[in-house]
């Protein structure tokens, strides 16, 4: 179960990457979170990023634990969580205007999983795997807020 559990943690090796897993992560989420998007809707992407919240927790917590580290490096579950969680206000058009969000949900996500400015970075100290997840959950709610404004007041 514990290698399994690591799998999943580290988004099926994605993780394990040599340089920048956690972009490389969110870089691959993208793509997945826009055709959910596209063909579900926001609550479709609301299901599945619950549904990715919650075996992350689980998934890098045993990962944590199998390695005797609070947070792995290569736990990458946690990017994919957040990025979805991001790209919530998007709502596809299948214009260009689509790309320009994309890409502002990644780079303000990045940015503030990255930079992790307070309380975000509070949240590391929660244990296990709640922990490992609960930063980039709140990097990625607050992405969302300020994509939904940009795009509410027409800067995207």
């Amino acid at each position: 179960m514990t290698k399994f559990a690591v799998f999943v943690s580290t988004v099926f090796g994605i993780g394990d990457a040599p340089f920048a897993p956690g972009t490389v992560a969110s870089l691959a989420a993208l793509p997945i979170g826009y055709l959910i998007l596209l063909f579900g809707g926001a609550p479709y992407l609301l299901l599945v990023c619950l549904f990715v919240i919650g075996l992350g927790i689980w998934a890098s917590g045993l990962h944590a634990q199998s390695i005797g580290r609070d947070d792995p490096g290569s736990s990458a579950i946690d990017e994919v969580a957040g990025q979805f969680l991001a790209m919530l206000p998007l709502v596809p058009r299948g214009s260009t205007s689509d790309a320009i969000a994309v890409v502002a949900a990644f780079v303000l996500f990045r940015f503030f999983d990255i930079i992790k400015p307070w309380p975000i970075s509070r949240l590391e100290r929660l244990a296990g795997g709640m922990g490992i997840m609960a930063d980039d959950i709140a990097a990625g709610l607050v992405s969302a807020a300020l994509l939904f404004g940009a795009l509410h007041w027409g800067l995207i």
